[in-house]
Order: C-alpha cells, then structure tokens, then sequence
C-alpha cells in the first residue's frame, strides 16, 4: 500500500503542498494534461488553464460557459425509432486571456522560445493560477514574465489578470496587444466547423468588446449570443500608457506601444466581463457590459479571495499524515466547487466541467449518483435542491422522451445526456437501454429527503417526477412465464462492457426500490394518483439473478457462462477498452463498474455484512475500474467490511486520477463528476459518516497512517465539524 502511494507520486511531473500545484520547469510535452489540472472557474464559465502569449506547442484551447452549448448532428441517427437528432456539445467561446507579446516586432512565443527559469502554480486555497519565467530573448538579452489570473467567484461576471514583464540587458519597441478573439473552434470540430457567427464589436480607449451568436440549426435549440468585454489599464514604470485600438472580425485589440530600456517594468491589469443570452437579452449585452466594466469592483482579488476562504470554511477535508492523500481530496474539492455553485438551477455538472469538450459538457446519471451528496453536506442545502430542479423542470421533456420509445400515460424516461431535457446521447446501447438512470434520479429525491429532513420538494415537486419514473418502470418490465416472475430484459447497466442484457440486478433492484419508495411517498403525502395497481405485484414478483452456491447477486442473466478471470491475469493486455475489440469485452467477465456494488451501496442498510463481503470478494477482483466513477464505491464498501488497504488503494486511485494521469487521459480534461467519488471515499468511507436529518452516526475506519481526519458538514442543525484520531472521534457545533 505505501509503496503504491509512493508509486504515484514518483509518476507525476508535478509538485505540491498542501494547498498548492506547481511545475518548476516547463514539460512541453505535458502541457495538455498542465492545462487541464490548472483549470480555472466559478460556477458561470470556466476555461483551461492555456497560456496568454502566443504558443504554438501542444495545447486545447478552451473558454466555456454554462448553459451555452450547439446541436451537433449526430452521424447514426437514420435507423432507430426514436433516436436522437443531434449530439449536444459545450462549445469553445470567446478567448478572453489573449496577451501578445513583440518586442522589437518579433512576437514572443512560448512554444520555441527558451526558457531559463519557468514556474507555473495553481493555488487551491485563493483559486488564482500564476506563473513567472525567465526568457533569454537574444545571447545575454532576458525578458522576465509574471502573471496570474482568475475567475471571480465574488463576482461572477467578472475575471481579472495581472501582467507583468521586465527587461534585463534588453532594450527596444515594446508592444503589448490585450485581445478578444471569437475565432474559436472546438478540437472536435467536424471538418474545422466554427460555431459562432460574427455580431459586432468595438474598441475605444475606454473597452474593448466582442459579440458572437451561435450559428442557426435545424432542431428548434436557441441561438445563444455571448458578449465579452474587456477593460485594460497598462503601465510602464508606474506611468500610465494609452491603448490603441483595432477591430477585425470577432476580434478587439488594444495594443500598447512603449520604448523600452534595460531594466523597464511594463505592467497590464486586464478586467473581463462576459455576458450571454441565458441572462439578457441580446439587445442589452453590449450595456450590461460596458456599465459592468465602468462599475467594476475596486477590490475584485481581495473579494474573490475572500469567497474563497469562506468556501473552504465549509469545504475543506484535512487529512494529517498523508500530504498525497491531502492535496488530491483538496484538489477534487476545488474543482467541485469552481465547477458548480447552485445559484442557478438551468446549470448542472458536466463530466469535465469547465476543463474540456469530452463528453459534450452535459449531464449524465453522475449529478444524483455522485455528486449531490458532496454539495449536501458542504455547501447550503439550496444547492443540491437546485440540482433536484433541474430535473424536476425537465420532466414534461423526460415524458416526451418515452413517449419517443412507445411509452404512455405520463412515463418518464430521463434522458442519459442532455442539456435542455432531451436525449442527445448517439450510442444505441446507451441511449436505449441504460434505463437505470431513471433509478438515480429517484434515488436523489430520496437523498435529499433523508440527509436534509426537508420534505417541502417532495410534496411540492418531486412526487411527480416518482410517479413519472415509477410509471416508466411499469411499462417497461414485462411478465415471464417461464420464471413466474417480473423481469426487465434488454438493457445496459452501469458496467457498460455488457450490453443488451436480460434482468441487470441493478436495474431490476432500483426499479423495485423506485416504485416502493414512490408508493410510500404516495400514501404519506396523501397524493391522488391513478393506476397504480400493478405497482405492488412487481414490487413483491420481481425476478433477480442470484448465484446459490457463491450466495452473491449476478450481475445478470448468464454472467456465470463467462469464464471467470482475476483482472490479474491479463495485466498486460490493459486498459481493455483500447487494447480489446468491442466484442471481446462484451464476452468477457471483466467489469467497468460493478453493478451489483453500486446498489449495495446506494441500499446498504437491506444487506448485512456477510452478503457485503460475498459480493465484494466475487467481484472486486474481475473490476479493471476503466470507468472514473467505479474506484470511490468499491472504497465505500472496503472499509465497511474492514479492508483498509484496498479502501485505500481505491481512495489514492480516484483522488490522484488526474494529477497522476492514471488512465492517461486527463489531456481531454478532467473527471469532475467522478471527483465527487474522492469525497465520498473520505466522508462515507473512511469517517463512515452517516445523516440523517439530526442524527449523526460515524463509524470511523482511516489508514493506519493517517494522524488524523478532520473535516465539516453541514446538518439541518448547523454546520458541524468531525475529527477522527487514534480511533476516537468527536463531532461539535461550529
């Protein structure tokens, strides 16, 4: 185990402390990944942690906003009854950190330039990205750079940086162009598509400003227009200098001309006010802008610093003895919060967040699975409600969706991705049939309910999305005769390398608790609801496959026909998914993501100890976790039945996924719904904390080297804070 641990951290070019992330030389070949881990956000738009100057080396540039996304035309959709007419992506915006750099008219470029000294650091605890380097510009002429830059989470209109630059030995014209440019495309662009379309825009002494609308597509989706302004105040030596302005096509400039010396300091402080259609009207973005930037905060960084701090008040997770074990809970935290603030309930949490395009940037079964518990206990109740919301807004889209598939009378299918409430996921054996996600959904209401004691959202909203749901599973089981019981056949489950399966124990599992759990909703809020009859006879007739010589659930119908390996024994032929044909995995036992886990962990008080153990056993070693959201369940339940060290094994896998790069992949961005799961791990598994409105249990289990864990939560009570050592605990009011 600790030699694991040492493991990994001996693999990552970068460094740490506790609260911070730094490369001290720059790894051109790693720039992708640095660029993803260094991402910054606050909860309104986010982007990449790119470079300002030009760079021709590797690099995604990326500037996203929530909420603003395109239909993309999916490429299969000609075929299957009911499939989605378009794929929905999050779309790269405009580039507002542009900062060129010339000097002499030879424009400085951070992909061939040579570097003497570079330093490049993300601050966890202020959320400000900073680097300082040192450039031999000519033989014994150097250029010294300093930045730093952020997004306010104060003022979340607003992002700011700081600019700096000193000559040493070096001397000359000295050009310095602050930019906007909507010239942007996203990586996944097909054919190099653009997706925005020129408005205007304007430069004077004063602001610079561009405005972009989406281009037109064919499926009844709003154009979205984004408007970004900017306001630049340049000094040399503490003297202030004027702008001259330029336009060109979706692009502002404000160039800053200076004669230079040896020894000059030039400095830029860059104030950023983005504005889009989901908040004014397209009419009003260039004044809400421009009156924006007039108004701007005098202390922008001291607030955003501040807001900062009080986040992490409620937030933060100490874990002594530990640092790696430290900054990777820290790290996940940081994004979670940047990703996410709840303020508005139109957003939600795309599995990247604000980090990249991979997955589109929309919302999958992760929010309610994973990540609502996080934003529970860490942050005002009104956030995870927000979440719930946003569901409960979508639900005359969900009915539309399984009315797609044939379904009637008011069903529900929610949609596996979206952005607006309509499925836009274009791979069948998801679209169709990985039903279960309808079960998370449920599963939140009941979540929140529990955790937070409030039952308002289920008297007022959330009885009609059960219902909804709970009428979808009606439909969707069907009668066997043969085994004089309900099944549900055809589907996908969380383990996505078997699909098309008959009676996933998962699905069937969470579609006998949904009905159940509505039914009782029913009853104790006194609602009228019609034709629910058939309800309890698949509540009490459901079939579920069940091993009796193992005494562990089957993952489905006919797992035990595959020849049962140790994921062990194929160690050199992973990750499955890129070294195996497609239709290997599927006839292979390895696991994804453990079904079976996954419900004994969500319903954890129907299995006692002996049955958790049986299916871990049986199942932990055929998992290859090649999904983000497997490692923190497979923690949860090793500490329940006291197997720390693959509790901790998982725990290291999940929260140093990204700053490891362990799958590989983290140059596409980073996993931030499966980040909830490093919370997880800590608080359910290890601290083994339990809410229940106002009651509090913790069943503590850490690493036998840890010192000690610490952390708050909040309950319908206050906030409250945790510390574990030495076995002992104690829980008091903050």
């Amino acid at each position: 185990m600790l030699g694991l641990r040492k493991m990994l951290e001996m693999e990552t070019y970068l460094k740490h402390d506790d609260w911070k992330i730094w490369e001290d030389h720059f790894h051109v070949d790693k720039n992708e990944v640095t660029e993803s881990i260094m991402s910054l956000g606050n909860g309104k738009f986010g982007l990449r942690g790119n470079f300002e100057e030009s760079f021709t080396g590797p690099s995604l540039p990326g500037s996203y906003i929530g909420g603003i996304w395109f239909p993309d035309k999916t490429r299969v959709g000609w075929w299957k009854n009911g499939y989605p007419d378009y794929f929905a992506k999050v779309i790269n915006s405009v580039n507002w950190i542009g900062i060129n750099l010339a000097i002499n008219g030879k424009i400085l470029d951070l992909g061939t330039c040579r570097f003497t000294s570079f330093y490049r650091e993300l601050n966890l605890k202020t959320g400000i990205l900073s680097k300082t380097c040192k450039i031999e510009w000519e033989e014994g002429k150097y250029l010294h750079i300093s930045s730093r830059r952020f997004c306010s989470v104060d003022s979340p209109h607003f992002a700011q940086i700081h600019y700096e630059i000193r000559l040493e030995n070096l001397s000359g014209k000295v050009r310095l162009s602050s930019y906007l440019n909507g010239v942007v495309r996203n990586k996944d662009s097909n054919h190099d598509e653009h997706f925005w379309e020129e408005v205007f825009q304007m430069a004077d002494h004063e602001m610079g400003y561009v405005q972009v609308k989406t281009k037109p597509n064919p499926f009844e989706v709003p154009q979205y227009q984004v408007g970004v302004g900017m306001k630049n105040s340049c000094t040399q030596n503490g003297t202030l200098i004027e702008p001259l302005e330029e336009i060109k096509s979706m692009r502002a400039f404000h160039h800053f001309d200076v004669p230079a010396q040896d020894g000059d300091s030039i400095s830029l402080t860059k104030t950023v006010v983005i504005s889009h259609t989901l908040d004014h009207k397209a009419e009003n973005l260039y004044s809400y802008t421009e009156n924006a930037l007039i108004q701007a905060p005098a202390h922008l960084e001291e607030d955003h610093i501040q807001a900062w701090e009080k986040a992490w008040e409620e937030a933060d997770i100490q874990i002594e003895g530990d640092l790696s074990a430290q900054i990777g809970i820290r790290f996940n935290i940081f994004h979670l919060l940047q990703t996410y603030n709840g303020k508005d309930a139109r957003l939600n949490i795309g599995p990247k967040g604000f980090t990249g395009e991979k997955y589109g940037g929309v919302t999958y079964w992760d929010t309610e699975a994973y990540c609502i518990p996080f934003y529970l206990s860490s942050c005002d109740f009104s956030v995870a409600k927000n979440l719930l919301m946003y569901r409960y807004r979508q639900l005359p889209k969900a009915i539309e969706n399984a009315e797609k598939l044939g379904f009637s009378d008011g069903a529900a299918l929610y949609p596996m991705v979206t952005m607006n409430g309509e499925e836009c996921h274009n791979e069948w054996e998801i679209t169709f049939e990985e039903i279960h996600r309808n079960g998370a959904i449920a599963y939140a209401i009941y979540d929140y309910t529990r955790y937070t004691g409030d039952e308002n959202y289920v008297k007022e909203f959330g009885w009609e999305v059960l219902v909804a749901i709970s009428r979808f599973w009606e439909q969707r089981v069907q009668w066997s005769d043969a085994k004089k019981a309900y099944v549900i056949l055809g589907v996908t489950g969380p383990n996505e390398y078997e699909n098309n399966v008959n009676n996933n124990w998962y699905t069937n599992y969470i579609a006998v608790w949904t009905l159940k759990y509505t039914l009782e909703c029913i009853k104790k809020y006194k609602k009228q609801v019609d034709k629910t009859e058939k309800w309890q006879a698949i509540i009490d007739q459901m079939y579920f496959p069940y091993d009796q010589n193992r005494m562990v659930f089957l993952q489905q119908d006919g797992f035990l026909d595959k020849e049962l390996l140790n994921v062990d024994q194929i160690k050199e032929h992973r990750p499955i998914n890129q070294k195996w044909s497609w239709d290997r995995i599927l006839r292979s036992c390895f696991i994804k993501q453990a079904d079976v886990l996954q419900g004994i962990y969500f319903f954890e008080e129907d299995f006692d100890l002996e049955t958790v153990k049986r299916n871990f056993d049986f199942y932990e070693p055929m998992t290859v976790h090649e999904s983000s959201l497997s490692p923190c369940v497979h923690s949860i339940l090793a500490c329940r039945i006291g197997q720390i060290d693959k509790a901790y094994e998982m725990y290291l896998r999940t929260s140093r996924l990204d700053l490891d790069n362990y799958n590989q992949d983290t140059e596409d961005g980073l996993h931030i719904t499966s980040m909830a799961g490093t919370w997880l791990s800590v608080v359910k598994g290890f601290a083994g904390l339990k809410v229940r409105g106002t009651q509090v249990e913790a069943k503590p289990n850490l690493p036998s080297h840890w010192k000690s864990l610490s952390f708050s939560f909040r309950t319908v009570e206050g906030v409250k804070r945790i510390r574990i050592e030495n076995e002992r605990f104690e829980i008091k009011n903050i």
